[in-house]
């Protein structure tokens, strides 16, 4: 009965980390039919069994990474990050929470109050179904939870200065989550969202930097480090 069981567990721990045509579309908000050119290019990782595609979770997510990193460099005409214009001291919150569903409801609720959303269910709606789909935390004991949608009407950010580890993260490198930045973007700012994402990734690689937010006592504390010239 054991051994059934453990069966059972690792074909379940599989199927997670295998995503269809369909999952990967919604994760990356393109159409299928997208996806399934790429596929056949040799543009994305991808594999079939049978005649069917089938990606790997980690795969994609290290090529999402790389994506990210590489439309900064070639796309010369996105507006700059000007962290000063899409976060203000008040969407800066000490979390409590020890779990990743609870943290980022929180974190929901506080970027919901930005003049820029207008959907604050369908934020926090979409925000968890992208954590299901595939985990944002990118190591060093951050996440960047972030979605595009239509409700919204220029990118934003809150972000959550975390006093509990929060443990159920899927983390890459086994270092539980402290630090969340959750990005809010209109649809049609894709060339935008990336760099944001990509800024935010990059800058939170200083060890001083993410030091320094944990410690801070206030808000406005985290934020003048965060606006801080390099």
């Amino acid at each position: 009965m054991q051994n059934n069981a453990k069966r059972r567990t690792g074909v379940k721990a599989l199927a997670d980390d295998i995503l269809t045509i369909e999952e990967v579309a919604k994760y990356l908000r393109v159409s299928e039919r997208t996806v399934y050119d790429w596929a056949q290019k040799g543009e994305i990782p991808a594999g079939k069994i049978g005649t069917v595609w089938r990606f790997k979770k980690d795969e994609i997510e290290k090529w999402v990474n790389e994506r990210l990193t590489s439309s900064v460099k070639t796309n010369q005409s996105a507006p700059l990050v000007q962290v000063q214009n899409i976060l203000s001291p008040d969407r800066i919150v000490i979390l409590n929470h020890s779990t990743r569903h609870d943290a980022l409801v929180a974190l929901a609720d506080t970027l919901g109050t930005a003049p820029q959303i207008k959907n604050r269910q369908e934020l926090t709606v979409e925000i968890l179904k992208r954590e299901e789909l595939m985990s944002t935390a990118i190591g060093r004991g951050i996440a960047i939870p972030h979605v595009r949608l239509s409700s919204v009407t220029d990118l934003v950010m809150a972000v959550g200065l975390c006093k509990n580890d929060i443990i159920d993260f899927q983390t890459i490198d086994d270092v539980p989550v402290r630090l969340l930045f959750m990005i809010a973007a209109a649809y049609n700012q894709h060339a935008y969202y990336l760099q944001t994402l990509s800024f935010f990734s990059t800058k939170l690689k200083k060890t001083s930097l993410r030091e320094g937010l944990l410690a801070a006592a206030t808000p406005m504390e985290a934020y003048n480090l965060l606006i801080a010239k390099e």
